[in-house]
């Protein structure tokens, strides 16, 4: 991730954090006191936003050095020492809270998206997120769902068209949204429209829409818009879907699925980062 993009969140993070400064730190901690610390993995968990969590303390501080050579993506064993850090006490105890809640977000979002990724390994579908994210941190959002071995949707209304059900209200019905919406957008973008019902969707597929996503529908639905569809444009599957039937529901043919549970209420990964030794 570019140092442009995440160090604006870091230092809106810190100062959310800090405010007029660290009270107890600055009590407790003398300014010439250096010291280690080690951070410790406590569950298995796909680690994702190391380099933030580093970041966060040269924001701070950036004499911190690190050490340990674990980077996102890889797959870490409960107990792990995922890295050691060596500096000023009192930099590391103002960032260290901050710092983790970066790293234990970004690597549940990761670890979480690798459980749907494994569920729908045997067949050629893509799990893929949506904006369905903490305000202010999409971008680590979505960075940490590819850790996971996941795809992104499109980053915010600016970058895509998905017209959804209020949409298709506003324009009049489907076929006059996808008339609408290929009149005003240029020919590089594709036009993907939500859907219901099997008529909705003959309809969007009449219309010209370009990728049609299958809206809380069951899987015997699912398959047959799949056999009407016949391969001529992309299908994906969203809506009520978990670990229990994302298989069922790639197995049913469909090209991409999104899932809001990756980002939306995902459970931090469980980090400890100790002090292990100091001077003053």
């Amino acid at each position: 991730m570019e140092d442009i993009i995440i160090k604006p969140a870091i230092q809106n993070a810190l100062n959310e954090d800090l405010g007029l400064g660290d009270i107890t730190t600055i009590a407790t901690a003398s300014d010439d006191a250096f010291g280690c610390a080690s951070l410790y993995a406590r569950e298995d968990l796909v680690l994702a936003g190391v380099n933030v969590f580093k970041a966060v303390f040269h924001e701070i501080d950036n004499s911190i050095i690190f050490s340990g050579s674990y980077k996102d993506g890889d797959m870490i064993s409960k107990g792990s020492l995922v890295l050691t850090m060596e500096g000023k006490l009192k930099s590391i105890l103002q960032a260290e809270r901050t710092a983790l809640n970066f790293l234990q977000r970004m690597s549940g979002i990761a670890s979480r998206t690798k459980e749907y990724v494994i569920k729908v390994s045997p067949w050629n579908t893509k799990i893929l997120d949506t904006r369905k994210t903490a305000p202010g941190l999409r971008i680590f959002d979505k960075y940490s769902v590819r850790v996971g071995g996941g795809y992104n949707h499109r980053i915010g209304l600016f970058d895509g068209v998905l017209i959804k059900d209020n949409h298709i209200i506003a324009a009049g019905g489907i076929s006059n949204a996808i008339k609408k919406a290929k009149s005003y957008i240029p020919h590089t973008l594709k036009i993907e429209i939500e859907v219901e019902t099997i008529n909705q969707l003959t309809e969007a597929l009449d219309a010209g829409a370009d990728i049609i996503m299958l809206d809380n529908m069951n899987v015997a639905t699912i398959k047959k818009a799949v056999e009407i569809v016949a391969n001529r444009i992309p299908l994906e599957a969203s809506g009520g879907i978990n670990l229990d039937n994302v298989a069922e529901i790639a197995a049913a043919g469909v090209n991409f699925i999104s899932i809001g549970d990756l980002t939306h209420s995902v459970k931090a990964s469980d980090f400890s980062l100790k002090i292990i030794s100091g001077n003053k």
